[in-house]
């Protein structure tokens, strides 16, 4: 047990500090990659601003990761509502009533959750001791 708090531990924070980089590295390709698509197309849609705001997104959560070794829920639910209103945007015309109503119903859903996340945050904190802050 000795030999895994001393090296086990130390290598799974260099592989884990490793794919943040990778992670961000690839985010931003991406980024640039959907700018270079807008300077082709020469024109800016709205699915386009939201794929945006979803790298966005994905970069702060890994420096938020990065800074605090913590990853907050609301992150995630964040972009996974971006990513749903996005997809609403993009193939609205060719869903079916139903699914336009899943979607929404599911949107709601996460942003209700989101919403239920904060007021524990606020009303019911973690109480300030060694264990939850490392």
């Amino acid at each position: 047990m000795e030999l895994y708090r001393k090296y086990g531990s130390r290598s799974l924070k260099a592989v884990e500090h490793l794919v943040l980089i990778l992670i961000a590295f690839a985010t931003i390709v991406a980024i640039g990659q959907e700018v270079f698509h807008l300077i082709d197309m020469r024109s800016v849609e709205l699915a386009d601003l939201l794929l945006l705001f979803i790298y966005l997104e994905v970069l702060a959560m890994v420096a938020n990761y990065a800074e605090s070794g913590k990853l907050p829920v609301r992150m995630p639910l964040y972009i996974a509502i971006v990513a749903l209103a996005r997809y609403l945007i993009l193939d609205m015309k060719a869903m079916e009533d139903w699914r336009v109503l899943a979607v929404s119903l599911s949107t709601l859903v996460l942003a209700s959750t989101v919403v239920v996340i904060r007021w524990g945050q606020i009303k019911m904190p973690y109480p300030k001791n060694q264990d939850y802050d490392n």
